[in-house]
């Protein structure tokens, strides 16, 4: 029993050195490790930058609105009657007086020889009451009611006239036709549709802004309209017309805008995204909207400064320090700033999502994007 434990005790003298070497060398690898990572730099990451400078700027105001025809109208029967003829092709386009559509007129034509028939003898019987007035052998009243018989039949054949022109339907200015509503042969009451007719160039747009803008806005100022049917694609105009009044419920007002459209590409009743170009010039600190990281706190950027080197590398750093802004408008590829920065600033212009504050950066604008007030994106 004795001799088992003297065993049990050589053991642990032997073992318990060897174990607490093995532990020293295991924390003072620890150590060197920890030593070479505090001293170890993180490379500078690359990073986008543009210099924040002041641009002349020329406000905008941004709207909605719709297309709508100068001339447009459902062509309608004026008196009913049955489809006898069709001119048209739909979705033709027609000069102004075109005729469209006849119908059957021959119940008319009867009633209007018949008129020009009693017309033809009134005239007759007012002649020779007019020969016996010269012998006194007819009473006035006599005459008076040869003359009345010739009027009555006048009369009543211009009204047959009247009412075979209306049974012609003619186009009431120059346009594109839409799809056809009759057939031959149809019975058409009066008021049926017939055809819509548009006059596409030029066209209005109409749109309404805040009570608050009115005094920004006047005839002649420049729009620029936009469409999903078209993207990337502009059409301009300018102001025609603004309503006076303002609309009591909405607090707003009225605005058309009158755009050539020679192409026919913009379409009664489509609805657009409009811009108006005031007239002001006006000078403001912008910068790339890319450039803003947006938070439920406030909006921020980084701004790249230099920081000097420490220890044997004196050479100096950058690092970028997270700034708060306040924006303003925002036009193209651009939004303006009123406070935070100052002209001359060098900021971060893309990715500012990637980066924390104090991280060292290196400036690399191989692939800085081309930012504009005014962009016009390819249609791909």
């Amino acid at each position: 029993m004795f001799k088992k434990i003297l065993l049990v005790l050589l053991g642990i003298v032997i073992v318990v050195p060897i174990i607490g070497s093995i532990v020293g060398v295991k924390l003072g690898q620890f150590e060197a490790m920890g030593e070479a990572g505090a001293n170890m730099k993180m490379p500078p990451t690359p990073v986008n930058s543009v210099v924040v400078s002041n641009i002349d700027w020329v406000p905008r105001i941004a709207a909605i609105g719709s297309v709508v025809a100068i001339k447009g109208t459902t062509i309608s029967a004026e008196v009913e009657g049955t489809v006898r003829e069709i001119f048209y092709t739909p979705g033709a386009n027609v000069a102004a007086g075109a005729p469209l559509a006849r119908l059957d007129v021959a119940i008319e034509k009867a009633q209007l020889h018949e008129a020009e028939v009693s017309a033809k003898w009134a005239r007759i019987a007012f002649d020779r009451a007019k020969e016996l007035s010269k012998t006194k052998n007819i009473s006035i009243a006599d005459m008076d009611t040869a003359e009345t018989n010739i009027s009555q039949a006048d009369a009543k054949v211009e009204y047959f006239q009247a009412l075979i022109a209306k049974k012609t339907f003619h186009a009431p200015f120059a346009g594109k036709l839409g799809i056809s509503h009759i057939t031959l042969g149809q019975f058409l009451s009066k008021g049926a549709p017939i055809i819509s007719l548009q006059s596409l160039d030029p066209v209005y747009v109409h749109f309404s802004l805040p009570q608050n803008q009115f005094g920004q806005v006047k005839e002649g100022l420049k729009v620029r309209i936009g469409i999903d049917a078209y993207p990337g694609k502009f059409f301009t105009g300018q102001i025609s017309a603004i309503d006076p009044g303002i609309d009591p419920s909405t607090r707003s007002f009225r605005i058309q805008a009158t755009l050539d459209n020679p192409d026919h590409l913009l379409r009664p009743g489509m609805f657009v995204s409009v811009e108006v170009i005031t007239d002001v010039l006006d000078r403001k600190l912008f910068i790339p909207a890319t450039a803003v990281l947006y938070g439920p706190y406030g909006d921020s950027v980084f701004v790249i400064e230099k920081q000097p080197g420490e220890g044997a590398d004196s050479s100096e750093t950058l690092v970028i320090r997270q700034q708060l802004v306040r924006l303003g408008a925002k036009q193209g590829d651009f939004v303006a700033v009123s406070e935070g920065l100052t002209e001359g600033m060098q900021i971060v212009a893309t990715g500012a999502f990637k980066l924390m504050p104090q991280m060292p950066v290196v400036i690399d604008n191989a692939l800085l994007p081309e930012f504009k007030l005014t962009p016009t994106p390819e249609n791909n």
